[in-house]
């Protein structure tokens, strides 16, 4: 296995995960440490499409959206740790649990997502995640994934 890598561009972060847009939520991920943690950033802009309807008048990331953000920086890290670049693995929700809300995410705001490792292996993971902007806490969460290695073939 190759040393994995300490940090992943978009470009890397599209061949770790199969994101795209619109549904890609990371920008970069800017802190890896191999099956332990990961940093992702997220540059909210107005210009995403959740925003029309969420709300016109006064546009508010949705939650959801936040977690999923925090799930890909994690997706990001697996891929990387377990050698899966370019090898299209899926992951799939099993848990979400412990979610709190706690300051709106708006266009302008850079979100950073902090993710770790509660449990990890090679199919089954579990990690504890926090987003915040400017140093306050919008969102942290608990939630497992299980990792297809198969890339969605069977």
């Amino acid at each position: 296995m190759t040393e994995v890598p300490t940090s992943a561009d978009i470009h890397l972060i599209q061949r770790c995960i199969p994101h795209r847009y619109p549904f890609l939520l990371i920008d970069k991920v800017e802190e890896i440490v191999a099956k332990e943690r990961a940093v992702g950033i997220k540059n909210v802009t107005f210009n995403e499409p959740h925003f029309q309807g969420h709300f016109p008048a006064a546009p508010i990331m949705p939650g959801v959206t936040i977690v999923e953000a925090m799930a890909q920086t994690s997706a990001v890290m697996v891929a990387l740790s377990l050698d899966l670049v370019d090898k299209e693995p899926l992951v799939y929700f099993m848990g979400i649990d412990k979610v709190k809300f706690r300051r709106k995410v708006v266009p302008g705001d850079v979100l950073r997502m902090e993710v770790t490792t509660v449990r990890g292996g090679s199919k089954i993971w579990k990690f504890e995640g926090k987003a915040t902007v400017d140093g306050e806490v919008a969102c942290s969460a608990e939630f497992s994934a299980m990792i297809d290695i198969s890339g969605g073939q069977g």
